[in-house]
């Protein structure tokens, strides 16, 4: 049996914009007079934002909820977003509009869901997705599947009859434990580690790459293993 629709995560695979969350995070820090380091970065990667928000709260002393937290961060991340700091990725649109036009898509990310909105209107691409998740509307953030589990529900999937696409660790851990078949896209600035990508079934050199990998599935070109 092929596979019947594809999910999508955001960040590092349609918009460029993983060093907006550092700068922001490590911004927040620095507000409070704690450095933010790339091992932070690390830590939270894949994290829902209630969940990176706990975390920044502590790490930076903060007297302010893990809910002041992630507004302010995530209002400089929309601040970002429309002074046009988190373009498309190469070859992101044309990937996601040829698949759209043969199956569901969906979108599972971390993001806060202000934050998917504000990238999906302005690119312009609202309308081609089924439905959109973020991490922080299921129990548990990746590496954990619920993200992606609930994105493949939402189509009217069950994981096994989807295929993901994941840039880092903590994504390709948890696409694959919710049973989708990932093609990874490896995030040149936080590459994934290997056990991660050994749980890929694909991994791709760029979104171009990406799309004519998922339409050869999806045309039965290429079957699962």
């Amino acid at each position: 049996m092929g596979f019947a629709a594809v999910v999508f995560d955001l960040d590092g695979v349609l918009v460029e914009s993983e060093h907006l969350w550092e700068e922001n995070w490590a911004a927040y820090s620095a507000r409070h007079g704690v450095e933010w380091t790339t091992g932070d970065t690390a830590t939270v990667q894949g994290m829902s934002a209630p969940e990176w928000a706990s975390y920044l709260a502590r790490r930076s002393g903060t007297p302010e909820t893990p809910e002041q937290v992630e507004r302010a961060v995530v209002d400089g991340m929309i601040a970002s977003i429309e002074a046009g700091e988190a373009p498309l990725l190469s070859g992101a649109r044309a990937m996601v509009r040829d698949v759209s036009a043969r199956v569901p898509v969906a979108l599972a990310s971390s993001a806060a869901r202000r934050v998917i909105d504000a990238v999906l209107a302005t690119h312009g691409l609202t309308g081609e997705f089924t439905a959109t998740v973020s991490s922080a509307e299921v129990p548990r953030g990746k590496p954990s599947p619920d993200v992606y589990a609930e994105a493949a529900a939402r189509l009217g999937f069950r994981g096994e009859q989807c295929l993901g696409v994941e840039d880092s660790s903590n994504g390709i851990r948890a696409a694959a434990a919710a049973g989708l078949t990932v093609i990874a896209l490896p995030n040149p600035a936080y590459p994934p580690k290997p056990d991660a990508l050994e749980l890929a079934a694909e991994v791709a050199a760029s979104n171009d790459d990406v799309r004519r990998t998922l339409l050869a599935y999806l045309t039965g070109e290429l079957v699962r293993s």
